[in-house]
C-alpha cells in the first residue's frame, strides 16, 4: 500500500496552502487565499460510547464528525491486536529516523531528508514503508511561530549564567519547527479491593525533665501517638483521558513541562491542520503506553484508597484491581521545537503550542561563572579589609 500523498493547492493561483496557528483556516502565503478546515472541535470531556463512530447520525458526508460529536475511542484490544480490524486503525506511512534521539518525522511528498527538530542532527535515513495506527485527533496550534519564539526569548533571558551566544541564537529570528507530536489517551474503568491498616491519633500525657539555670525540674506534655487497626474495602473510579507520551524524543521532564494539554480542543484528524507543519510519529507502544498508563492509574488509585481508610494516617498494605472497558486514542498534540548547538553538543528548547509553557536544556557559560566568583572574591576581600 503506497501512503497516501495530502497536497492543499490553493484555489486562486494553485500554490500550496498551509494551516495558520489560533484560526480553523488554510492560508495561501502567495496571493493570501483562505480556506476554511472542518468543523469545530470534536468532543467535551467525559467518556463517550465506542459504538458512537458506527452511528451515520454522527457522521458528515465526507466522514467528518459535526462540532461536539464524540472522537472515536477504539478498544484496547483491538489495538494490541492489530491483525483485528486493523483496516479501520492503521495507515502505512514513510518516515526518517533520528540516529541520536531516535524521533522519527513523517515524511510528505516533498521531503526526503533534513534536521531533526528535537536535536537538529542530521536526518537523512529513510525507514521505508511502516504501519501504524492512525491518528483519531489532533490539537491545532494556537501559537503562532512568532508567538512561541517570544516565550522562548523571554524563558531564556531568564536563565542566569548562559552563554551569550544562546541569547543571541534567539534574537536572530531563527525559525522554530511546527511539530506534532504523538499521545496515548487512555479510558477505563476500575473496581479496586484493597487492605491495610487506619492509623487514629490519640494524647496522653508524659512527664519530661528539664534543666533549667541549673536546676532540674518536672513538666508535662501532651505526646501524640497513633492506635492502627486493620482494615480494608473497596474504591471505584473512571478514567478518562491518561495522557502518556507515545515518542522518546523528548526526555520525560519535558513531556510533564508541557501539561496541562486541554483536550477540549481536540478535533477530528484532519490532514489539513498538519500542512505547514511536521508531524513525528510514535516510537512508543501502544502495549508501552497502556503499561503507563496503568501505573498513574495505580498511584490514583492508591490515593483512593488512603482516603477511603480515613484516621489520621494510613497504610496501604495491598491493592487489587480490576479493568473494564478500556480504550484508548492516539492524538496529535502541538509543540514549537528548537535545538541550540554550543561547544559541539546539541541543546533542546520546546513550547507548547497551545498554551505557551517553555522547557529547555541549558549549557553554562565558564567565563560568566569565573567572572561571578572573581567578583564575590574581590567583594568578600573588600569587607574583610574594611572590617579590621
Amino acid at each position: 500500500m503506497i501512503p497516501a500523498e495530502h497536497r492543499f493547492p490553493c484555489g486562486q493561483c494553485g500554490a500550496s496552502l498551509t494551516f495558520q496557528p489560533g484560526q480553523r483556516e488554510l492560508v495561501c502565503d502567495w496571493c493570501g487565499h483562505r480556506q476554511s478546515i472542518g468543523p469545530g472541535p470534536a468532543r467535551a470531556p467525559g467518556r463517550q460510547p465506542d459504538d458512537s463512530g458506527d452511528d451515520p447520525a454522527l457522521q458528515w458526508s465526507d466522514g467528518r464528525r459535526p462540532p461536539g460529536a464524540a472522537l472515536r475511542e477504539i478498544p484496547l484490544e483491538q489495538g494490541l491486536d492489530l491483525d483485528r480490524g486493523a483496516p479501520d486503525i492503521v495507515q502505512t506511512v514513510r518516515t526518517l529516523s533520528c540516529p541520536n534521539c531516535g524521533a522519527q518525522v513523517d515524511l510528505d511528498a516533498d521531503h526526503h531528508a533534513g534536521a531533526c527538530p528535537f536535536c537538529a542532527t542530521p536526518v537523512v535515513t529513510d525507514t521505508g514503508p511502516t504501519r501504524r495506527i492512525r491518528p483519531q485527533g489532533v490539537v491545532p496550534f494556537a501559537l503562532t511561530e512568532a508567538q512561541a519564539r517570544a516565550a522562548m526569548t523571554a524563558w531564556l533571558g531568564r536563565l542566569w549564567f548562559a552563554p551569550s551566544g544562546l541569547t543571541a541564537y534567539a534574537r536572530k529570528d531563527r525559525r522554530l519547527a511546527g511539530v506534532y507530536s504523538p499521545f496515548w489517551t487512555f479510558d477505563a474503568d476500575s473496581e479496586s479491593r484493597y487492605r491495610g491498616q487506619r492509623g487514629d491519633a490519640y494524647y496522653v500525657m508524659v512527664q519530661d525533665t528539664q534543666t533549667v539555670n541549673g536546676q532540674t525540674r518536672t513538666v508535662s506534655r501532651q505526646e501524640r501517638r497513633i492506635r492502627w487497626s486493620p482494615v480494608s474495602g473497596r474504591v471505584a473510579r473512571q478514567f478518562n483521558d491518561v495522557v502518556i507520551p507515545a515518542s522518546t524524543a523528548l526526555p520525560p521532564a519535558f513531556s510533564e513541562a508541557m501539561k496541562p494539554w486541554d483536550l477540549t480542543a481536540l478535533a477530528d484528524y484532519d490532514p489539513a491542520f498538519l500542512s505547514g507543519f511536521q508531524a513525528e510519529g510514535y516510537t512508543v507502544a501502544l502495549s508501552d503506553g497502556h503499561a503507563a498508563a496503568r501505573q498513574q492509574m495505580a498511584q490514583v488509585i492508591h490515593q483512593d484508597a488512603r482516603r477511603s481508610i480515613g484516621g489520621a494516617e494510613q497504610r496501604v498494605d495491598h491493592v487489587e484491581s480490576r479493568f473494564a472497558n478500556e480504550t484508548f486514542k492516539h492524538v496529535l498534540l502541538p509543540i514549537w521545537a528548537a535545538a541550540y548547538r554550543y561547544n559541539g553538543k546539541s541543546y533542546r528548547f520546546v513550547v507548547n503550542g497551545q498554551t505557551g509553557a517553555v522547557m529547555g536544556e541549558r549549557p553554562w557559560s565558564a567565563w560568566k561563572i569565573a567572572a561571578a566568583v572573581a567578583v564575590a572574591l574581590v567583594a568578600l576581600a573588600a569587607i574583610l579589609y574594611l572590617s579590621r
